[in-house]
């Protein structure tokens, strides 16, 4: 038989042996863990437990940029930082730190340490901040400069008469005073050192001997007469009153201002030489009225026009020819009233003018101002020949000593300041009060004494020199507004915010 008539061959059918159940199970197995994974995971989501984005992605190479630009800026500040030239003076770059605002040194840090740090802001802010700190000081400098800029205008020919005739009128009066103090440097020092120690056991003696109702409103100011028997009062309902002393019985009610007193003040001749119907005193008032009143009239003799603001002070040349007022226009002015007008208006303050004195000779004027500075001014040649800097605000008080270099400030800062007019500065600043001070005066006839007032409802006397507390004048119950010593140095008159006045007297 041949090939080809062989059978083709029949494929067999696979034949397992055994079971094939555990295979079956295993499949089967696989299949349920699958769907129930599945299940699980929906009902994971379902119950809030799995969280699932919905297609969001993190973009991981902004990140990366951002990083990469900070390492990039840092790179940058740092070479700014080496090319930053920074002083080797360790004085200089305290300084330069203290300009940015920064600290000046840091603990443990040394010169070294503080250059680098310097050097490091510098890098941060820019070269250029130090320029601008400095032009901003500079130009803070300039401004202050400026405030301090005294101004002059060209007065009348009534004006130079009467700076020959304060000049004539001033220079026997210094040679008084100086052949004065020699005569007192002549008595022997034991001799002039028991008199004060007795003087300073009288001050310390000082007790209240009356206390009198002034008004229904505050008492701004007080003075006493030249022949210490009588005591003026000005008060906020402006109202002026004259008292006797000892025993401030009413003499008479002046009526003309129609708002706050802020000042009045006797003619160093009234109750002296001058008759009573002449102009025995003047007043100021905060509407810029400017009065002149007699002892025998209700009425003012006449007015003094030209103020158009706050008129603080007036005050009496030691002439008796001359009247000074301040004002809140920033200017100081000066009245001739033999010739009945206004000879010199002065500025020279950057803000209003509050207190005007008399060098005893009538050669020198002070004035303190709200912008923290007093001025000393030379009447014969109309100059600023000294400038008090140092109050830390305004200056409310201004007051020559007899001996003729010294004078008194008084400021919102607490402190009573007193100047040496030969050594052109401060020479010791008293720490005097717990509120601003209102007034300032020392003892008329020799100086041998200081008092200060203040709006802590107190006045204190303190030694001259020295400058140490002799007694606290306390029983007030307002702000201590204004004092005075009589010129005989018997009595000290305090007037407050109380509507009160007081009378001190050594027993």
């Amino acid at each position: 038989m041949s090939d080809e008539d062989e059978a083709p061959l029949v494929k067999k059918a696979r034949i397992f042996y055994g079971s094939i159940e555990e295979k079956e199970k295993e499949r089967l197995g696989r299949e349920g863990a699958i769907s129930s994974g599945k299940d699980a995971i929906k009902a994971g989501i379902e119950a809030g437990n799995i969280n699932i984005s919905s297609g969001e992605s993190l973009e991981l190479e902004e990140r990366v940029s951002e990083r990469q630009a900070e390492v990039l800026a840092e790179f940058e500040r740092r070479k700014r930082a080496r090319q930053i030239t920074v002083s080797t003076d360790d004085t200089e770059v305290k300084a330069c730190l203290r300009a940015l605002g920064e600290p000046i040194t840091l603990f443990g840090e040394g010169p070294a340490e503080r250059r680098e740090r310097l050097r490091n802001i510098l890098s941060v802010v820019g070269p250029d901040a130090l320029k601008k700190s400095k032009k901003d000081e500079e130009k803070a400098k300039r401004s202050q400069e400026d405030s301090q800029q005294t101004w002059y205008h060209e007065g009348p020919e009534t004006l130079k008469e009467a700076r020959i005739w304060l000049a004539k009128y001033s220079l026997p009066k210094a040679v008084q005073r100086l052949d004065a103090a020699q005569a007192q440097r002549e008595i022997p020092e034991s001799t002039r050192t028991v008199r004060q120690q007795e003087l300073h056991k009288t001050l310390r003696n000082l007790n209240n001997f009356c206390s009198q109702i002034g008004d229904d409103r505050p008492i701004s100011y007080c003075q006493f007469s030249p022949n210490s028997k009588l005591l003026v009062t000005a008060s906020w309902s402006g109202l002026c009153k004259l008292w006797n002393i000892p025993d401030c019985s009413l003499v008479r009610t002046l009526r003309g201002h129609n708002t706050n007193v802020g000042a009045v003040s006797f003619h160093p001749q009234a109750t002296l030489t001058l008759d009573e119907s002449d102009v025995n005193l003047a007043s100021c008032a905060a509407d810029g009225s400017v009065k002149l009143w007699s002892l025998d009239s209700d009425e003012p003799v006449a007015d003094i026009e030209g103020h158009f603001m706050r008129v603080a002070h007036v005050t009496w040349h030691p002439s008796g020819r001359f009247l000074g007022t301040t004002c809140y226009d920033h200017s100081w002015r000066l009245w001739d009233l033999e010739v009945q007008e206004e000879i010199l208006h002065q500025e020279g303050h950057s803000k209003g003018v509050h207190d005007l004195h008399f060098h005893p000779d009538g050669s020198l004027a002070g004035t303190g101002g709200l912008d923290s500075f007093g001025r000393v001014w030379d009447l014969r040649t109309g100059r600023c020949v000294m400038f008090l800097e140092g109050h830390l605000k305004e200056v409310y008080a201004v007051n020559f000593s007899p001996n003729g270099f010294h004078v008194a400030t008084g400021s919102g800062d607490n402190t009573c300041k007193v100047w040496d007019l030969r050594k052109r500065k401060c020479i010791y600043t008293i720490p005097a009060h717990q509120n601003l001070l209102s007034s300032v005066k020392f003892q008329p006839t020799d100086g041998h004494y200081l008092l200060t007032g203040s709006y802590d409802n107190m006045a204190k006397v303190w030694t001259h020199p020295g400058w140490s507390p002799l007694k606290t004048l306390a029983g007030h119950e307002g702000k201590v507004m204004g004092l005075d010593l009589s010129p005989d140095g018997q009595l000290i008159a305090t007037c407050s915010y109380d509507r009160t006045f007081k009378l001190w007297v050594a027993d």
